[in-house]
């Protein structure tokens, strides 16, 4: 990939947005010009990261947006391809800028809201989900797990297990406003623990993961509804107290 394919000469910089809005905007950019046609398959995440010089998480924060616009799909085991374009810009129902969730305190306050829509997407998931659709969550748990383990930063990865979630919901809203918050709503991008304190961590939250997956897996909408909520609750007082220690 080079850097013609994606629009830009240099690597991105900063103007006002994130790193990921500026990936994500650059990519978009070249599908709207034919420079990515739909079919077409999208370079590696190495490629795209030496393209825009920019790291792995960047890359899969803006490749999972691009996935909720409903621009690119991710087929497991082979790529990312470009979809055919939405005929007209439909204007976003949501606005909360991603950019406002400056502080520890505005992750915890999109927590509360993430339990009421993510524990009945999850449920929704679990009734409704097809076979692709369960593997691509699977897919995604397994490259989180694997990420975690190697101390890769998997914001990312988390992103992309909670967004397949939303879209194995036959309805469109939940990955969208997922996929617009972006990266800034995982609470462990805040949590700064010790290496004393990272393996119990990783066991607690591989478990939590692990039950939501479980439960969408058996096609249980209830204790698929549980395990979510329970995640993002427990998630949510983990930062609490990061946050109050730190103060």
């Amino acid at each position: 990939m080079n850097a013609s394919t994606t629009g830009t000469a240099t690597p991105l910089r900063r103007r006002g947005r994130t790193l990921a809005e500026e990936a994500v905007a650059n990519l978009t950019e070249s599908i709207r010009q034919g420079k990515l046609r739909p079919g077409d398959k999208l370079p590696t995440e190495s490629e795209i990261m030496a393209a825009l010089g920019v790291s792995r998480t960047v890359v899969r924060e803006a490749l999972s947006r691009l996935q909720a616009s409903g621009l690119v799909e991710t087929r497991h085991g082979i790529g990312t391809f470009v979809l055919t374009p939405p005929a007209a810009e439909t204007p976003s129902p949501f606005r909360i800028d991603p950019a406002a969730l400056g502080t520890a305190m505005d992750v915890l306050a999109m927590l509360e809201f993430r339990v009421s829509i993510e524990a009945e997407a999850a449920g929704l998931a679990a009734a409704r989900r097809t076979a692709p659709q369960l593997e691509a969550i699977r897919q995604a748990l397994q490259e989180l797990k694997r990420g975690a383990a190697t101390g890769e930063d998997s914001v990312g990865s988390d992103l992309a297990f909670h967004l397949a979630i939303a879209r194995a919901t036959g309805n469109h809203y939940f990955s969208e406003i997922l996929g617009h918050l972006g990266a800034a709503v995982i609470p462990r991008a805040r949590l700064h623990v010790t290496p004393a304190e990272r393996q119990q961590y990783l066991e607690r939250v591989n478990f939590e993961h692990d039950s939501i997956f479980d439960a969408i897996e058996r096609s249980d909408p209830d204790a698929a509804k549980a395990a979510m909520r329970m995640h993002l609750t427990n998630s949510r007082e983990r930062l609490r107290k990061a946050s109050s220690a730190a103060a």
